[in-house]
């Protein structure tokens, strides 16, 4: 099996947030041993933010990490472990809010394909990045 960063680079959906977390210097803490969760943008999410939000937070990387960060929770945590919860931390420090109504949804996003094992963890495919607040 790969890790967290080896499926997301393997995979060109993910092609921006690969850039991101490069820019952000978080390629060896996702390659470690955790375990992390991932909730992972595609291209297409990233694609939503409002034009020149991507080249802003290129330059502005604590900002970058920030976001990021709060896209990462601590240990390794499969869809039927969320399903017990409403909320989790993450590495960020801030909440994310968890909802199993009519989908799985982490805060103003939808999981898209869910499960997806890595050696040091699990990432979860969402349709737009989540922002702090």
């Amino acid at each position: 099996m790969a890790d967290i960063v080896d499926i997301a680079v393997s995979n060109e959906n993910f092609s921006t947030l690969v850039a991101a977390v490069q820019a952000a210097g978080l390629v060896d803490t996702l390659k470690g041993p955790g375990p992390f969760t991932v909730f992972a943008p595609t291209n297409d999410a990233f694609a939503k933010l409002p034009p020149g939000t991507i080249t802003t937070l290129l330059q502005n990387i604590p900002q970058l990490t920030r976001i990021l960060c709060y896209h990462v929770v601590a240990g390794k945590l499969m869809q039927a472990d969320l399903e017990k919860l409403t909320t989790v931390t993450s590495v960020e420090g801030s909440p994310i809010t968890l909802d199993f109504t009519e989908a799985f949804e982490v805060k103003n996003a939808t999981v898209i394909s869910a499960d997806i094992e890595a050696d040091n963890g699990v990432i979860h495919v969402i349709d737009n990045v989540i922002l702090m607040g």
